[in-house]
């Protein structure tokens, strides 16, 4: 049997706080291994017990939840990080993955897949709460009568496709046995011609085709 992944929640509201740990700790594959009230105390225990996962809040005294996951990432960069918010805005989306997170979850989200996030981010997988991904995706998509994905070419899809699993230029070039550069110009002309703006947004396309593969 395999070790449970171990989970550090920091969040600055203890009632909230405390249900996160009792809802992860009825999952026999979790383990909470700590808990923060703010940034500092956070990354002083990242440091001291190297969780596997951080379930952070953006909204803290102090540093802050993209700060703090920014810390964390330098300090430990093993450790996967999902945010877990109330905010719902696509700015704070951009700057948590800047800063390092794998993960943004909307608060409310049920206790059942909050977990599936947590084994997912151990995993690699990147996960954004539907509902804003759908809503930036929506602002992505408006005013464009031909689909962009239509426009690429193969190599440029197999790109996409590993932006949108969370693979690093370096890691895309060992798969595909290019360059890093290469992959670079490659990302380049991928994110003109989808008009979007970084990796994050190129990720949330990917899903949108694969969510469209799907249903087909």
């Amino acid at each position: 049997m395999s070790e449970p992944i171990r989970i550090l929640v920091v969040d600055d509201h203890p009632l909230y706080r405390e249900g996160v740990v009792h809802s992860l700790a009825s999952e026999s594959d979790l383990s909470v291994v700590g808990q923060a009230a703010n940034g500092e105390a956070a990354l002083k225990l990242v440091r001291d017990l190297l969780p596997d996962v951080v379930l952070l809040d953006i909204a803290m005294p102090g540093w802050g939840g993209l700060v703090t996951a920014e810390k964390i990432t330098t300090v430990c960069p093993a450790t996967k990080i999902v945010m877990l918010t109330a905010l719902e805005d696509e700015d704070n989306l951009l700057a948590a993955f800047k800063a390092g997170a794998r993960g943004y979850v909307v608060k409310g989200v049920s206790a059942r897949e909050l977990a599936n996030v947590v084994r997912g981010a151990v995993q690699g997988e990147v996960y954004v709460s539907p509902s804003l991904a759908a809503d930036i995706l929506i602002e992505l998509t408006r005013g464009r009568p031909a689909d962009p994905l239509e426009e690429m070419t193969e190599r440029e899809l197999a790109i996409l496709k590993f932006i949108g699993q969370g693979l690093k230029n370096r890691e895309i070039g060992d798969r595909l046995h290019l360059s890093e550069k290469t992959i670079k110009n490659y990302i380049s002309n991928i994110l003109q011609k989808l008009q979007v703006r970084s990796r994050v947004e190129a990720a949330l396309v990917a899903a949108r085709r694969s969510w469209r593969d799907a249903a087909s």
